[in-house]
């Protein structure tokens, strides 16, 4: 619990310093505001990519497992887990997809 209290506070002072020391809040609003949306975006794709790998992880072992378990059963298995990882690889995708809206950089050449 400590190391948790510990991170989330320096979290707190390395991304609220800026804010909180700036002397003119307008003068650099736009950068500012560009820098914390590609925080932001860089995150949560960080975040969902790693929520994506740990789900992925999982669905190959349980069906893994249950090949071992049931060798004869691997054809009825196969088919749900590639769906199964199909559809977990497509929400990091919309992640991505988000990510790069956020940022602005989305469909510009």
């Amino acid at each position: 619990m400590k190391s948790i209290t510990a991170f989330f506070s320096f979290l707190l002072v390395v991304l609220g310093a800026g804010v909180a020391m700036a002397a003119d809040g307008a003068a650099d609003n736009a950068f500012t505001q560009g820098s914390f949306i590609a925080l932001a975006a860089g995150l949560g794709l960080g975040i969902a990519a790693f929520g994506g790998a740990l789900a992925q992880g999982r669905t190959a072992a349980a069906a893994l497992e249950g090949i071992a378990r049931n060798p004869g059963a691997s054809d009825k298995i196969f088919t749900p887990m590639i769906l199964g990882l199909a559809l977990i690889e497509s929400l990091v995708i919309y992640a991505l997809v988000i990510a790069f809206v956020f940022s602005g950089s989305f469909g510009k050449g």
